[in-house]
């Protein structure tokens, strides 16, 4: 939603907070002058003032003033304020959460928008601000003092975000690469990551971390030196990567502002790296509940029908039929495909009635996994049905059913054996098992 415009101070908040400031001291021995006095710096708690501020450009952002000399200022901006601030001039219409930009007419504007996010403009607000609410000087104080203005980037970050349709992927993908994460990111991965060599002088963090935060809420990060870069769930919409940096030297760059655009464009490179590490790792397949969905029962209508289960034999007798004779263009009727079925595991029709085999067919088509052929009561597998046809068959009579008699009927020997390909993985598989039983009995 947007905000109406806004401009100026809506909050002032005054704290007691440690600060650089300096000590005066008189010196040990006289002087020529007895005004004389030694100033050093030193960290003590003293008074400073908070302004929240609305600005018509950088939008909502915080500003501290120190009450003693130097009377450091710091500024705590937010990018993703500013790009609000620019679409509302330019009329883009957008959603945004937080510091989340949800939804958004134009991408091209929002990119653009971000990319005006630069040194000049922010130094020209803050300038405004700093004259506004900073401490004031008279030219003679101006004048001994040689005083000036210079912005430095205490600290910085960075983020990229992968946007999903749904949280489903968002929730398992950030899972899996939190898992990988924690074993495959070794420091020579990190430092990969950031663009640095490692080398035996290396001072600093280097590891690894899942944090848990706001009521489960996690956080996968990854540490160098005085930087991280961090990975989570936002808003179960997508997943952000973040770099952080606490001191841009390690990086070899200058924290002056001017140098702003530079430090944007090694952070881009930065999450580039992290993105193409976890793609690589995440390129396998992932755990996705299948037979939990289709053992749920659906609702179509008044109608309820109830859940396929991968160990119901009917439904097993009758994807094997479809599979291997139900692919003729207009589908087969329910008496051919009864037919079949009793034909081709050698049962009576009173074990197997063509009403059951009905009934059988409505729940399949409830699931999505057969279709009719127009307005016939013609059947034949859909493209899921299929997938999911091949998957129950394939796992009762090449996967569980062989593995299953070698544990508990009859293993075959090892020698002499077929030269099958898949009868090797099969002596493969029993002996990985036989092995996890031996370790979990051991533990």
């Amino acid at each position: 939603m947007k905000r109406a415009h806004r401009h100026g101070v809506y909050f002032i908040l005054k704290s007691m907070e440690q600060g650089q400031t300096f000590r005066s001291t008189v010196p040990r021995f006289p002087t020529a002058d007895p005004h004389y006095r030694i100033l050093a710096r030193q960290r003590s708690r003293f008074t400073h003032y908070y302004f929240y501020i609305e600005d018509e450009v950088l939008g909502s952002m915080a500003m501290r003033v120190a009450s003693f000399f130097p009377f450091q200022t710091t500024y705590y901006l937010n990018g993703h304020n500013f790009i609000e601030q620019e679409l509302n001039r330019e009329k883009v219409g957008f959603r945004k959460n937080d510091n989340a930009f949800l939804a958004v007419s134009a991408p091209q504007a929002l990119q653009a928008a971000a990319d005006r996010f630069t040194a000049e403009v922010i130094r020209k607000r803050l300038d405004y601000w700093t004259l506004l609410l900073g401490p004031k000087f008279s030219k003679r104080e101006r004048a001994q003092l040689n005083l000036r203005r210079f912005y430095a980037v205490n600290q910085a970050e960075y983020c990229r975000n992968f946007i999903f349709k749904r949280h489903f992927p968002i929730h398992k993908i950030f899972e899996r690469s939190s898992e990988i994460g924690l074993w495959r990111m070794t420091a020579s991965k990190i430092s990969a990551v950031f663009g640095q060599r490692m080398t035996r002088k290396f001072k600093g963090k280097l590891n690894t971390t899942l944090e848990q935060i706001e009521h489960g809420h996690h956080i996968f990060r990854a540490y160098w030196k005085n930087a991280f870069v961090k990975q989570y769930e936002k808003f179960s919409t997508f997943l952000r990567n973040e770099v952080c940096s606490n001191n841009l030297n390690d990086f070899g760059l200058k924290k002056g502002l001017e140098h702003l655009a530079a430090v944007r464009q090694k952070f881009l490179a930065v999450t580039d790296r992290f993105a193409a590490f976890q793609a690589e790792c995440l390129n396998v397949h992932a755990d996705f509940p299948l037979l939990q969905r289709l053992a749920l029962p659906i609702a179509l209508g008044t109608t309820r029908y109830p859940g396929i289960k991968i160990h119901d034999t009917r439904m097993i007798r009758l994807m094997e039929v479809l599979l291997h004779g139900g692919t003729t263009v207009g589908g087969w009727r329910a008496r051919a495909i009864h037919r079949a079925i009793l034909t081709a595991f050698r049962i009576d029709e009173d074990r197997y009635g063509l009403n059951q085999l009905r009934y059988d067919l409505r729940k399949m088509k409830a699931h999505g996994l057969v279709e009719r052929d127009g307005g016939r009561y013609a059947y034949r597998l859909s493209d899921k049905g299929t997938k999911v046809a091949l998957l129950f068959v394939l796992f009762h009579k090449q996967l569980c059913g062989p593995l299953a008699n070698s544990l508990f009927h009859h293993r075959p020997a090892p020698a002499p054996r077929p030269k099958s390909k898949l009868e090797t993985a099969f002596h493969k598989a029993d002996d990985s098992l036989a092995n996890i039983i031996h370790l979990l009995a051991a533990a």
